[in-house]
């Protein structure tokens, strides 16, 4: 695969690494492992109730709104991937189209994230586990989680699409269930949540307003996050130029509905939409009262699963990323060969994908929210570092070979940017997650951006380096 000129630098010695990943997975595979990342049952079950006490029914405009965004970033994705579909992702795709330098920043942000996040969302799964293991240790089910899920990492990544769509079908079998029980029991008519949205407020039912949606729509927006991680597994699936950006696209259409429509037959079929915004479990309690506890025990073991599906997801993600900062000569050669190495017989970074268990192991013992400080905003930083490179792309002719061009250019990328300015000032604003949160994404790109000059660039160009 041809390598960007400005990103290379073709007379520095020569690398080999240990073998290429094999391309053994076709647009159905890559389409299970990426939705199980998205992990839509968690999202609407963990993300949604918090959209929902920031706007109230209001949730319905701004899981909308932030469909509209992910279109946008769908678009960029697309293109983007459809030229560079390289396991680093992001950061190989805008170290080639903007420049070494900026796609070491984004490197440092994406490796700091998907290392943290699978401890994140393990920490969850005692939660649901609860409603038969009721005295279960949330760190060491944790800790038991990630164990599990990364010797499965290890694993063909066939076997990996396979375990996965399996989980994944449970997920939204679970999602479907909920479907049902609000769609079976409407009590509002739809016009209600797009005209007169409701928030509670002291105890009271207030219009919601306008701000409150917005600043809705920025928690919306990461709730859909995850799409575009098909780009991981682009040097894995056969034809990928092609069927990369496919991908991505079905991935964000399927994540949009299995959580708009559950969030949407909730809000409708609630009985009582006063006591289901004061709720502190709104789903579960809304399960009850429409289902019955052992429909509630059920989806909540459901979602469980979903948590521990997206761990194995995350994992096969953060473990690639790392193989290719093996593969572009990031650390010491010692390092970097060992990171480069693929196993014999399932053909998966193995080593790659230890040292990313052992870090979210390690991670399991982090208080909760220095967990979500650290990986609160860097998607920000890196969906608008894409969104200038499908810019730059374009006016370089660097992204000329894509074999996907999205439509209304430069529509997408601007506007995107846009709302994205927005969410980092709606997270500006919370200065007890979001203004922490934005202010060590920026540390952490400093520190990044230290360790390119001091190191790297000490000893020549940055070489980034595909499959062949």
């Amino acid at each position: 695969m041809a390598l960007i000129e400005d990103a290379i630098d073709k007379d520095a010695p020569a690398w080999v690494p240990a073998g290429n990943l094999k391309r053994g997975m076709k647009v159905l595979g890559v389409l299970f492992i990426t939705l199980s990342s998205v992990t839509p049952a968690s999202s609407v079950f963990i993300i949604v109730p918090g959209i929902m006490q920031t706007s109230g029914s209001g949730a319905f405009l701004s899981m909308v709104l932030a469909a509209i965004v992910g279109v946008f970033m769908a678009l960029v994705y697309a293109e983007l991937s459809s030229a560079f579909p390289l396991t680093g992702g992001e950061y190989a795709i805008v170290g080639r189209v903007v420049g070494p330098f900026a796609g070491f920043i984004v490197l440092g942000i994406l490796l700091v994230g998907s290392i943290l996040i699978p401890a994140v969302l393990a920490l969850g799964v005692s939660t649901y586990l609860s409603v038969l293991f009721p005295h279960l240790s949330v760190v060491w089910t944790a800790v038991a989680t990630i164990v599990s899920t990364t010797i499965i990492a290890i694993l063909n990544i066939r076997t990996n699409a396979v375990i996965t769509g399996l989980f994944l079908l449970l997920e939204i079998l679970a999602l479907i269930v909920l479907v049902v029980l609000g769609f079976l029991h409407v009590s509002r008519p739809l016009a209600s949540l797009i005209t007169h949205p409701v928030l509670l407020s002291h105890g009271h039912l207030i219009a919601a307003p306008l701000a409150s949606i917005g600043m809705a729509t920025s928690i919306a927006i990461f709730a859909y996050n995850g799409y575009g991680s098909a780009v991981y597994f682009g040097e894995e699936t056969h034809d990928a130029p092609r069927h990369i950006a496919r991908a991505i696209l079905w991935a964000l259409v399927i994540t949009v509905l299995a959580e708009l429509v559950p969030l949407t037959a909730v809000l409708l079929g609630a009985p009582d939409l006063k006591a289901l915004l004061g709720s502190s479990n709104m789903f579960g309690d809304f399960i009850v009262s429409r289902g019955g506890s052992e429909i509630n025990t059920i989806i909540s073991l459901g979602v469980a699963l979903a948590i521990f599906n997206a761990v194995i997801a995350t994992t096969l993600q953060s473990a690639r990323i790392l193989f290719s900062t093996g593969r572009d000569s990031v650390w010491a050669p010692a390092i970097d060969r060992a990171l480069s190495k693929i196993h014999l017989k399932f053909h998966s970074p193995w080593i790659a994908t230890l040292i990313c268990g052992g870090f979210s192991v390690a991670a399991c013992f982090v208080n909760e929210n220095v967990l979500f400080v650290v990986t609160g905003t860097g998607i920000i930083f890196v969906y608008g570092s894409l969104c200038i490179a499908a810019i730059l792309g374009r006016m370089r002719g660097s992204t000329a070979h894509a074999h996907y061009k999205m439509p209304f250019f430069p529509l997408a990328p601007v506007a995107a940017l846009l709302v994205l300015g927005y969410v980092i000032y709606a997270n500006y604003l919370d200065p007890v997650i979001g203004r922490p949160s934005l202010l060590t994404t920026i540390g952490i790109a400093v520190a990044a951006g230290i360790y390119y000059l001091a190191v790297l660039r000490r000893r020549g160009a940055w070489t980034l380096r595909g499959p062949e």
